[in-house]
């Protein structure tokens, strides 16, 4: 199928000086070419000094690669991860030999590390080194103007970098240095790479900091720039030879990084994932619509269930499997938290209510609220977020794009010292359980939705937490891979032996995997209470609209509620009088009608359709009034057709005062 293009004509004021700005650029080189005798160009490049300058320039620009490697990484990494007073002014630093004149930058090497300079006594006193006019002085100049760019190219590619991928890592036990080198470098190789590769070519083509610093020594210090620099005097199509060789470096450097300056990480899309032969793919998809086996107490496999594998690691204390939940929680997040052990909790709220804060202060990543944090017998308040056990899966999964489905499973055993083999049995295993096993090999691009997130909580629960985190596990799916993953994620939870806490904005999830419902609202429990009790008595406006009813807040009368938003509402049960109170109507109990209905009903508003919607058989009608807060009724689509609703239609909606339920707030 052909992409058509639209296709824009610049403007002449534009075009003409970006031409102009090609050919300036273009000249000097098509000049190299044009000036270089093609048939001396093997001689010029073998001659001795040519030689010996290209040797000594591979040797400086590859040590001056390493020790920027060495400084740099860790630099980078400072920049991009840790907030400190002062970072604009060291960004400042690292910068600043890019903008500075390359003789200058060997002036202030000079004053800083030769003999007379601030440092150069003392390392030639003590250690007797000498940097000016030496070879270890060409690596020292080298690196002083190359730096900079391995350390801008890899601090872009690790803002660029999602810190959930490390965090997750750090909740399934990875220590810092672990993460580093595992989760951050591999997912930001390409900017590494292509830093490395601009700072050996910088290094390579170094002229003015050198001759300054360390001289033009034959052997010692002439590297390539330099003898070029000599040449010009004496051979100048001999350096013209030695300038195109250069130039060709250059060239293949900025051809082989194809524009990835910054060393964006290229991800994997899943339309580049390998597909399936037929019979394959058919497979794999029987194998997904097959429910997984409740295995709650893991023996079927031979191996122990979730809440017994936690003593099997190695260090950690043996107890019952059995891990109860104390936190007390401050800060932005105000509230105790207590939980018996396989007890699910559904977190719920409006956004900005705390509720991802507070999985984060149970994990100890955030500055925003701190967890006093008991697990069973162990208070791991003071400890670092990979030594708590616990587990969080954020709503993404935060799967490692470069590991596969069983590796990935298996990091956190690898990380506890689990040998090898082991943790990726354990790991196929757990991948079976919630049946994935067969997608082990794949990587996170080549799996759906509901698949990366089994994985994801494969990966959780191998790990043998004592607490499991789920930030909206299954917000990003489909309503049919939802319903299934959630059958997965019930079945697994039924057998945990310790406390998850699910942060969720769907109803049915709350109501459906969870025991208690806890209601946050300014970083403060609003509610906290069996699912049963939080439908028939929401606290909160916004969770009955989330459970799809009508709420409209007020002050209790003798017959009734006085709404915050004005009107009045006649219930059955009124509650004491002056008191706050929540009035619950189900959108069922909602009555539309074209003409101002008579009998029985003592609630009666008239208003206009703002917005008709479908749930399931069932049509959704939003009536706005000026009497009253918004209104949802919930009526049959033959109803609708009967009444003849659009959008903007007048009418009247009534309300029995035994279908109003008040809860006192």
């Amino acid at each position: 199928m052909s992409r058509h293009r639209t296709r824009t004509r610049p403007p002449l004021t534009l075009a003409l000086p970006a031409l102009l700005a090609v050919a300036f650029l273009l000249l000097p080189l098509i000049g190299i070419l044009t000036r270089t005798e093609w048939g001396e160009l093997g001689a010029h490049l073998t001659s001795p000094g040519v030689v010996e300058a290209l040797r000594l320039s591979l040797f400086v620009s590859l040590w001056a690669l390493g020790l920027s490697l060495l400084l740099g990484v860790p630099l980078a990494w400072l920049l991009a991860r840790v907030p400190f007073k002062g970072k604009a002014f060291v960004r400042s630093l690292v910068l600043l030999p890019m903008v500075l004149p390359p003789t200058v930058g060997g002036v202030a090497l000079l004053l800083g590390f030769g003999r007379r300079g601030l440092l150069g006594p003392w390392l030639e006193g003590t250690f007797g080194i000498t940097l000016p006019f030496h070879t270890s002085g060409a690596v020292v100049a080298a690196t002083f103007v190359a730096m900079p760019f391995l350390v801008i190219s890899l601090e872009g590619a690790l803002g660029g970098l999602k810190q959930s991928y490390e965090e997750t890592a750090a909740s399934l036990g990875a220590s810092p240095v672990r993460v580093f080198f595992t989760v951050t470098l591999p997912m930001v190789a390409p900017g590494l790479i292509a830093g490395a590769a601009l700072t050996w070519a910088r290094a390579l083509g170094e002229f003015g900091a050198t001759i300054t610093f360390a001289g033009n020594l034959p052997g010692t210090t002439q590297t390539l720039p330099l003898q070029v620099y000599l040449l010009l005097q004496d051979q100048p199509e001999a350096a013209t030879s030695v300038s195109l060789l250069l130039l060709v470096i250059a060239m293949a450097v900025l051809i082989a990084l194809r524009g990835r300056w910054t060393g964006t990480p290229v991800a994997l899309t899943p339309a580049e994932a390998p597909q399936l032969p037929d019979e394959a793919a058919a497979a794999a998809l029987e194998a997904e619509r097959t429910p997984t086996a409740p295995v709650p107490a893991g023996r079927a496999s031979g191996k122990p269930a979730a809440g017994d594998l936690a003593s099997d690691l190695p260090g950690a204390p043996h107890d019952d499997g059995r891990w109860p939940l104390h936190a007390v929680v401050t800060g932005f997040n105000e509230l105790t938290l207590d939980a018996e052990p396989g007890t699910t909790i559904a977190v719920v709220g409006e956004n900005g209510a705390g509720k991802t804060t507070l999985l984060r202060a149970l994990l100890g990543l955030t500055p925003r609220a701190h967890a006093e944090l008991r697990l069973g017998d162990t208070d791991v308040t003071a400890l670092p977020s990979h030594k708590r056990q616990v587990a969080w899966v954020p709503q993404d999964g935060a799967l490692f794009p470069h590991l596969s489905a069983l590796a990935n499973t298996a990091y956190g055993l690898r990380a506890r010292r689990v040998p090898r083999a082991e943790a990726r049995r354990e790991a196929q295993q757990w991948l079976d359980r919630l049946g994935v096993g067969h997608l082990a090999h794949r990587k996170p691009a080549q799996l759906s939705g509901g698949q990366a997130q089994r994985v994801a909580l494969a990966r959780a629960l191998a790990t043998r937490p004592r607490l499991l985190l789920l930030d909206e596990p299954l917000a990003a799916l489909d309503q049919t891979t939802r319903a299934r993953v959630r059958h997965t994620l019930r079945t697994h939870l039924a057998g945990f032996g310790g406390v998850c806490l699910i942060v969720t904005h769907d109803p049915v999830e709350a109501v459906s995997l969870a025991d208690r419902v806890l209601v946050l609202a300014d970083g403060r429990t609003l509610q906290d209470a069996p699912p049963s009790e939080v439908t028939r008595h929401p606290r909160s406006p916004w969770v009955a609209r989330m459970l799809g009813r009508n709420a409209w807040s007020g002050t209790a009368s003798a017959d009734g509620l006085v709404l915050a938003a004005g009107g009045r509402l006649v219930v059955a049960d009124a509650l004491p009088e002056g008191s706050r109170a929540l009035a619950i109507i189900g959108p069922e109990a909602v009555s539309v009608h074209r003409d101002r209905p008579t009998g029985s009903p003592r609630n009666v508003w008239q208003g206009s359709v703002r917005e008709i919607t479908a749930v399931g058989s069932r049509l959704r009608v939003l009536v706005g009034s000026a009497q009253t807060p918004d209104l949802v009724a919930e009526i049959t689509p033959e109803a609708a057709a009967e009444l003849g609703l659009v959008d903007g239609s007048r009418v009247w909606t009534s309300v029995k005062a035994t279908e109003v339920t008040l809860v006192e707030l």
